[in-house]
């Protein structure tokens, strides 16, 4: 009597788990599979945007629901510290190896920053329990 229970829970609780939609592991395809899904038809696809769409728009930069992309503005149109963000800059080895009396003032800042960053991670790391 409880084997009879016991086979019809398990055989409910496979039912329950069709209905649900509990995924199983996939089924391994044969390696000649052709036609429609798979073999050579999954090379990429060309892209739709004509050159010169792409050339003046920068694509998926549109974050609003109802704008467009935005278009791309001659190198006079943008603002100088633009362009000036991508220079090395000195690391702290540089900088300490230098006169800081020779040292411009933005790059003196720099010094004086990095030099209380590395002064605190130092203390922090001596204090810090092990």
């Amino acid at each position: 009597m409880s084997c009879m229970r016991f086979s019809r829970r398990i055989s409910i609780t496979n039912r329950a788990a069709q209905l649900v939609g509990v995924r199983g592991f996939a089924i391994a395809s044969g390696k000649g599979k052709k036609g429609p899904k798979g073999g050579a038809n999954d090379a990429p696809k060309a892209s739709l945007m004509s050159h010169e769409v792409k050339s003046t728009t920068v694509v998926g930069a549109n974050i609003l629901k109802d704008g467009t992309d935005l278009k791309i503005m001659p190198d006079s149109e943008y603002p100088d510290w633009l362009w000036r963000s991508l220079d090395k800059r000195l690391t702290l080895s540089e900088l300490r190896r230098k006169d800081s009396e020779s040292l411009p003032f933005e790059d003196l800042k720099r010094f004086v920053k990095l030099d209380n960053r590395a002064r605190i991670e130092g203390n922090n790391a001596a204090r810090a329990k092990n």
